[in-house]
């Protein structure tokens, strides 16, 4: 579930070893055993001592031991960035968005002025160092040599999220390893709310079937329904064409022209995550094929930012992806 999609090589790697691990970064200290340690941390802190920790499992099973309080975090992902933020935490380190030499846009006014570490999951080592980070969160870093070197400048180094982990699983998680568990839970709540307040208002388009694909260089493949923008769509009471109501978490292989009526639906909402893919985009548009399509006949088709829908996702995307479907189908 991210641009980073979960179709890209480095994170197709997936295990139901993986898959379960994911759940014990939530589990793994919410247990009353993680209670038992947030408690000794605490006492520890009221003894004065200034090292108070804690000790969770990341979504690799592994067992890590943090700061209770951690003050100086750095990001390696955007949805790290995203989850952080959300509960109300500044970063001092971030990388830049997929693809990007810059933060992504739709977070840029919430971190300006924030150290920039380097690119997605490509950590400057140097960099990472002169952030003093007393807890990175290394999203779904697979690179073992990376996260060696990540350890040595801190040990409170979290694999955040496993290959089929969505980003509600992510932000309880990443909540929990900053002793903010309610605080996830209550933004993920606020958010289900306010999704399916927003698919009450939709007017005509109660309801519609919705499209939502990702332009490719080598054409289009759909998201399926536990992929990110996919999962809000249907909590705002929309529907899948048939075509694409399939329960997984994946975009499809991209489809020939031939096949280009699978991306039909009442409404099509089409990003690019790359200059290649946005030219192979406008190069389709001047198609028979693209232009007979339902939904670009009846001009319901809606550009939206592929590093928002495209992408794992976390609660602040979460809201960008309600805000634009609100905007494309309200009063049609």
């Amino acid at each position: 579930m991210s641009h980073r999609s979960s179709t890209l090589p480095r994170r197709t790697v997936s295990t139901l070893a993986a898959a379960t691990a994911a759940l014990l970064l939530v589990t793994g200290c919410g247990s009353d055993t993680g209670a038992e340690e947030a408690k000794g941390s605490a006492a520890a802190g009221e003894k004065g001592s200034s090292e108070a920790t804690r000790t969770v499992k990341d979504a690799t099973g592994r067992a890590v031991e943090i700061p209770a309080e951690p003050k100086r975090i750095v990001t390696l992902t955007q949805e790290d960035l995203d989850a952080v933020l959300a509960l109300g935490i500044e970063p001092v380190g971030i990388t830049n968005g997929q693809g990007m030499d810059e933060p992504p846009a739709y977070l840029a006014d919430q971190v300006e002025g924030v150290e920039v570490v380097g690119n997605l999951l490509q950590p400057v080592m140097d960099k990472v160092v002169a952030a003093k980070p007393d807890l990175i969160l290394a999203g779904d870093m697979q690179d073992e040599q990376v996260l060696k070197q990540l350890r040595e400048i801190t040990p409170a180094t979290l694999v955040t999220m496993a290959p089929t982990d969505d980003w509600k699983l992510t932000l309880r998680g990443i909540g929990n390893a900053v002793n903010k568990l309610d605080d996830a839970n209550k933004v993920i709540a606020d958010h289900e709310a306010e999704a399916k307040a927003a698919g009450e208002k939709l007017g005509k388009a109660k309801g519609a079937e919705v499209s939502i694909v990702r332009w490719n260089p080598d054409g289009p493949s759909w998201m399926e329904n536990k992929q990110f923008a996919s999962g809000i769509a249907l909590e705002m009471g929309l529907k899948r064409p048939k075509a694409q109501d399939k329960d997984g978490n994946a975009h499809t292989p991209s489809l020939s022209l031939e096949k280009i009526d699978e991306i039909d639906g009442d409404w099509l909402f089409l990003s690019t995550i790359t200059s290649d893919g946005e030219k192979a985009l406008k190069d389709v548009q001047t198609k028979p094929a693209y232009k007979e399509l339902d939904a670009v006949r009846n001009k319901h088709v809606a550009t939206v930012n592929g590093s928002v829908w495209s992408t794992r996702g976390g609660p602040l995307a979460a809201g960008v992806v309600v805000d634009d479907i609100v905007k494309a189908l309200s009063g049609s």
